[in-house]
């Protein structure tokens, strides 16, 4: 991880003797002397605001003389805490990266964050809004919107519920804090794995701007803005916006579009109101827009239906997956639309500081993709479509220290939301003749129209599939505070504490129009055994007057055929049993219904608790123990089922000859409500709360020249929640048990004055402890968990120096990611098993840039200098039994990029 130089915010400004870095947050607070009236809090919180930006924009190089580069002491301040404290004070596992390291290694969004901090991990799937973050192995929450991410996501204090609305351009960025491990005690549900804290800039009050343009390869084109200022005395503002494009560097030879495009903009407002002495507010807007063509999906494992695929006229480009080419029978689409407003009230109580922080967002999100990922018109839709609105409050009283021995905080928030979701899974042109070929010939289908009796084309028919509407509504709050305790001088005892409670009401609708899917298999296999076995005792099934006489005279014997022909009926002996598995979208039961309320209701108590020991001036250690908490996560796809405990999966069987019942499902309460729906299956409508610990021994240094950090961690989760993949779509499980425990190392070495070097790495073991319901009845206990490292780490370096007395630097940084597992279940490990793909990843970034003597900052860049190739990850393919697709990452991207500071 970089660290950043947050000496002040420097502005190059014209000289009689040339150039030379001023310190803007000196002179704002000479000039503006009568409004430096705030507490030690609030000072801290100024002079966080005013975080040094990078050499390009502005130069964060403090010069002596025009030949002398000078060394600067790193005073890095977060708020992992709740508290303005710097980095050292902070005795949290948290990683800083700051507006200099976001600016010079090029980071874009969030996703590019996992080159700088090694414990966090970021998986990009099948859409721009399918974006999972992990920390320390544990994370979810992309593909499904029902589950909030265990790792949370917050800006300027206000979180942001779904990875889709966190996934765009990066804000006028102060630092970014990534903080490991369970922290419920402050940040509420739903960080139970970790925070990533975005905190950007507040408005000034001295006109200042700034404006970066970027062009780089795929056409890569992006434009950036910020002004900020006062309006009076006493309110700043500040406006920001940003235009990211990028064609794509993957091409759908079937439809001609690039994939994984950049198209994305935003615009964002802040106002700054210091109302007097004690109180001020910051009100904020933002508003942004993604229209992509995003993401390439590409087969790598070809499995026995890709010959059918081929030989019925489709294409695709089998098991090479770096060549970034693809088929689908249409194009896909990601439009996403974030937009929220916030409003921040401090109060300086004089003992205390009231800070209230009011949010409103909106997360609208529309994708279409190709699932099968051919030409052949199988799909003719797969569109996900939601709508997310959410309301949070926040209230806190925090101390403000003025007894030396007592710090605390106390504080409430409120939480919100409302989940639409409308979804359509269609069937095209090729659905039919595709089915045909796996069941058994062009004239399977024909055939049992025929027997069922219904016209020609009913089955397989384009246009069939689900459409779903789902709503959940979730309330909830939670009341928290943490205590600190000087003990001694040196020696600082920390309990926390939190309460919540979380309220969610479900309700889904589904209406199939499958009809091969809503086929009660075992009935016709039943029938047409029943009849075999009938043929061979000389009895027509057909004729009354021959089965008639033939069951009264030979009853025992009838009733031992009856047993025979159900034993086949449902078992893989069935002679219709090719037809099960294109039977790829069965009923779903909607609730709420009779049995089922549709409604969840958790409580927790999570508490924290650390001890500080100040060794020396310069060096720390502590140890802590914390607990985390997420409530129940409702699946809200067409992968909902009811849970074996209220369903009996089973289809009635009825003897054609006797109109009498051979078999009934078993009693259970849908069952027994009347509710039983044809191959409705049993399995998960939810997953259940998670419960994290952990474990923490940590040392934390700062001297002269070299900052670093150890932290030994042993984390788990009870009843991690985890998607698993079914082949139509994903369902809920908990694993039961979920650890890893290891060690991150966070080292910063100045050598000489122009030179930093940085380490950051994170090695561990991160293991299912139990997870024996993984999907089907599987056992997975003992296993990694899919895509989870053991060892990753990232090492930078920057070189600061003068050319032609203009400031200059180059940076490097090197991420390596070592392998994990793609799957967990064995069959889909054994057909990835010698393919030869892994997820280890070596990328190399650079870039170098230099100020010229106008203030103009003029940079070169390129991540993954050296095309490292590696797959994101993989899944089995839709519709296509035995092959295995999934997402290359990205190639090696360059540019240049121009900033202008004023």
């Amino acid at each position: 991880m970089g660290r950043i130089s947050n000496v002040l915010h420097y502005k190059p400004v014209k000289l009689a003797q040339g150039y030379h870095a001023v310190a803007e947050g000196e002179d704002f607070m000479a000039r503006n002397k009568k409004q430096n009236f705030r507490s030690h809090l609030m000072s801290e919180a100024l002079l966080g605001a005013c975080l040094a930006v990078p050499l390009l924009s502005g130069g964060a190089i403090a010069q002596e003389t025009d030949e002398e580069v000078t060394r600067t002491r790193d005073v890095i301040t977060v708020s992992a805490t709740k508290r303005e404290q710097t980095l050292q004070e902070t005795p949290v596992a948290v990683s800083v990266i700051g507006a200099e390291t976001i600016e010079r290694a090029e980071i874009q969004d969030l996703s590019d964050l996992a080159t700088l901090v090694p414990s966090l991990r970021v998986a990009q799937g099948s859409t721009a809004g399918n974006t999972n973050y992990y920390i320390r192995g544990f994370g979810n929450g992309s593909n499904a919107i029902g589950v909030e991410p265990s790792v949370a996501v917050f800006v300027d204090g206000v979180y942001r519920s779904r990875s889709s609305a966190s996934v765009s351009d990066l804000p006028n960025l102060e630092r970014v804090e990534v903080l490991r491990g369970p922290q419920t005690t402050l940040f509420g549900k739903n960080a139970s794995a970790g925070v990533i804290s975005l905190i950007t800039r507040r408005p000034q009050f001295e006109t200042m701007g700034n404006i970066e343009v970027s062009v780089g390869n795929y056409d890569s084109r992006r434009l950036a803005a910020d002004i900020t200022g006062p309006l009076t005395e006493n309110l700043a503002y500040s406006l920001s916006g940003s235009l990211n494009q990028r064609g794509g560097y993957a091409e759908d030879l079937g439809t001609g579009e690039d994939y994984n495009q950049r198209n994305r903009w935003g615009v964002r407002g802040d106002l700054l109101f210091l109302a007097n002495n004690d109180l001020e507010f910051r009100l904020i807007a933002d508003y942004d827009e993604i229209d992509e063509i995003c993401c390439i999906g590409t087969n790598l494992v070809n499995g026995p239906v890709g010959g059918v695929v081929m030989a019925l006229g489709g294409q695709f480009v089998p098991e090479d997956p770096f060549s970034y080419q693809t088929y689908s029978s249409f194009a896909p689409t990601n439009e996403i639309v974030n937009s929220g407003i916030s409003l921040q009230a401090d109060y300086d109580l004089g003992f205390a500081t009231l800070t209230s922080i009011s949010a409103r967002r909106r997360n609208e999100s529309t994708t279409n993709f190709d699932p099968d990922f051919s030409s052949l018109d199988i799909f003719g839709q797969n569109l996900e479509s939601f709508d997310i609105e959410t309301f949070t409050h926040e209230l806190r009283l925090t101390s403000n220290e003025n007894d030396s021995r007592l710090a605390w905080l106390l504080g409430f928030y409120y939480f919100d939301e409302s989940v639409a979701v409308e979804n359509a899974l269609t069937f095209g042109q090729d659905w039919r003749p595709l089915v045909s070929a796996l069941a058994g010939g062009p004239t399977v289908l024909t055939s049992l129209e025929s027997l069922v009796g219904v016209p020609q084309g009913t089955f397989a028919a384009a246009g069939q599939g689900t459409n779903e509407d789902m709503f959940q509504d979730n309330t909830a709050w939670n009341v928290f505070g943490t205590v600190d305790f000087n003990v001694t001088e040196r020696l600082t005892a920390t309990f926390g504490l939190n309460y919540t409670e979380d309220n969610k009401d479900v309700r889904i609708n589904i209406e199939n129009t499958d009809a091969l899917s809503a086929l009660n298999i075992d009935q016709l296999g039943y029938t047409a055994t029943l009849a075999q076995l009938l043929a061979r005792q000389g009895v027509n099934i057909a004729d009354p007057r021959s089965v008639g006489p033939f069951i009264q005279m030979n009853p025992a014997l009838y009733r031992q055929l009856q047993q025979s022909a159900l034993d086949i009926a449902q078992s893989d002996n069935n002679p219709l049993s090719a037809l099960r598995g294109v039977q790829i979208l069965p009923p779903v039961l909607g609730f709420p219904n009779a049995v089922e309320t549709g409604e969840s209701n958790d409580s927790n108590t999570s508490v924290s608790f650390r001890l500080v020991y100040d060794v020396s001036d310069n060096i720390n250690v502590y140890a802590s123990y914390a607990t985390g908490f997420k409530p129940t996560s409702w699946n809200l796809s067409r992968q909902t089922r009811p849970f074996a405990s209220d369903f009996t999966t089973g289809n009635t069987i009825i003897d054609p000859v006797t109109r009498q019942p051979v078999f009934i499902p078993p009693s259970s309460p849908i069952n027994d409500a009347g509710l039983n729906i044809t191959n409705l299956r049993s399995g998960t409508r939810y997953a259940a709360p998670e419960e994290s610990q952990v474990y923490e021994l940590g040392i934390r240094g700062d001297f002269d020249t070299v900052q670093f950090s150890l932290t030994f961690f042993d984390q788990s989760i009870e009843n991690f929640q985890t998607i698993v993949w079914t082949g139509d779509g994903f369902a809920f499980a908990n694993a039961e048990e979920q650890s890893s425990t290891g060690l991150e190392i966070d080292l910063t070495w100045q050598p000489i004055d122009p030179l930093t070097l940085t380490f950051a790495g994170t090695f561990m073991d991160s293991v299912y402890d139990t997870f024996t319901n993984f999907g089907d009845g599987v056992d997975v206990s003992g296993q990694t968990p899919v895509g989870v490292a053991d060892t990753q780490w990232s090492i930078s370096g920057n070189y600061n120096f003068l050319v032609a007395r203009m400031p200059a630097f180059v940076r490097a940084d090197w991420q390596y990611v070592g392998s994990s597992p793609f799957f967990n279940d064995p069959d889909e490990v054994a057909l990835m098993d010698g393919s030869g793909y892994t997820r280890e990843q070596s990328i190399v970034n650079a870039s170098a840039g230099l100020m010229t003597p106008a203030g103009i900052g003029i940079s070169v860049w390129g991540r993954n200098l050296f095309d490292d190739e590696s797959i994101v990850g993989a899944f089995p393919t839709l519709a296509q039994e035995g092959s295995i697709s999934g997402f290359p990452n990205q190639p090696r991207t360059y540019g240049v990029t121009v900033r202008r500071t004023f």
